[in-house]
């Protein structure tokens, strides 16, 4: 059974109304397969949107570029994943969508990977010029950043080569010799480096400022929500209540196998122990984005060609389902008080 397939399956099990029972709203969400979807799994493993009279169905999408037009024709009603360049050009185009929650963000743990042998010849960011570096689209976070490493050290997109390549092609762009370098993100950052074709050189965390960096987010179509006011509220804290169950994982809580078994049988990572080799990717407790990341990452895109002009904050982002879910949800406290990682606090 697909991925697709699966995760429709799961929401249906746990949200089919009881016979009499009303009517509930189905809600369709078009979500990247990713890591972070075990806050959304379990929410609708433990039945939080059921409780809302919710009947949320998901499909899976390849990129949320890919799948904004359909959320503006609210064939989806919210939109799972990275923010890009796309989302800026959509608003400014006028089309009824916004940024309602953060997905993920920093520590985001995104690394730009150096060919391994080119250790001993390339110490400086400076020292990229000329060479060769992929990102996995030009419109994508992973130029974003790999536009702002470069600009850390004097440099700018116009320096180098910049190399449009899946993230799953990069070992063998890397084995031939095809590119010098590489913005990635785990799993991987990881294996690549395993694989001996690669070494850490540049940690995205340490250099990309504002921080927390606004990575990937959750965009609704707002007709709909301007016809059905009560629905993007219920989801959102519904939702909310399943990223904090992925928070308590993050940190080793006891919510951890619940949703390493999820994320195996949705198919989002079909090797478990690869779950337990790296931390997963950070999600906000109170789904807060950062907007002044927001605004700088519009800036750059703008700044670079793959925007067009800027539009103001209040059409890009609609922080009032966060500041909902967490007033209903109150503070958030972790279960394993012994963990040290940061993010998901």
């Amino acid at each position: 059974m697909s991925w697709t397939k699966q995760i429709i399956a799961a929401a249906l099990a746990v949200t089919a109304p009881a016979t009499g029972a009303a009517a509930e709203a189905t809600i369709r969400v078009g979500m990247v397969r990713a890591v972070s979807s075990g806050a959304l799994l379990i929410a609708t493993e433990r039945g939080y949107f059921k409780e809302l009279g919710l009947n949320v169905v998901v499909e899976e999408a390849d990129s949320s570029a890919n799948v904004l037009a359909m959320l503006s024709q609210n064939r989806f009603q919210v939109v799972m994943g990275g923010l890009s360049a796309g989302y800026f050009n959509a608003v400014e185009k006028g089309l009824p969508i916004v940024i309602a929650m953060s997905r993920v963000s920093t520590p985001i743990r995104h690394g730009l990977l150096l060919r391994a042998d080119l250790a001993d010849r390339v110490k400086e960011i400076r020292e990229l010029k000329g060479r060769t570096i992929a990102t996995n689209g030009p419109g994508s976070v992973s130029t974003y950043e790999i536009g702002k490493i470069l600009e850390s050290a004097g440099l700018t997109l116009a320096d180098v080569d910049l190399r449009v390549i899946p993230f799953g092609q990069y070992g063998v762009a890397l084995a031939n010799k095809a590119i010098d370098a590489a913005l990635a993100i785990a799993p991987w950052s990881l294996q690549l480096v395993k694989q001996g074709l690669a070494v850490p050189f540049v940690n995205s965390d340490e250099v990309i400022r504002p921080s927390p960096v606004a990575i990937s987010v959750a965009s609704i179509n707002t007709d709909w929500a301007k016809a059905t006011p009560s629905q993007p509220r219920d989801f959102f804290l519904a939702y909310q209540r399943g990223v904090r169950d992925y928070c308590q994982a993050y940190h080793g809580g006891s919510t951890r196998k619940t949703i390493v078994d999820l994320l195996i049988r949705s198919g989002a990572e079909t090797r478990p122990e690869i779950l337990n080799e790296y931390i997963w990717p950070s999600s906000d407790p109170y789904g807060r984005i950062n907007v002044a990341s927001m605004l700088d990452m519009q800036t750059w895109f703008v700044q670079h060609k793959y925007a067009g002009a800027q539009v103001p904050t209040e059409r890009l982002v609609d922080t009032s389902y966060a500041e909902h879910a967490a007033q209903e949800l109150g503070p958030f406290e972790l279960e394993n008080k012994a963990s040290t990682l940061a993010g998901c606090r």
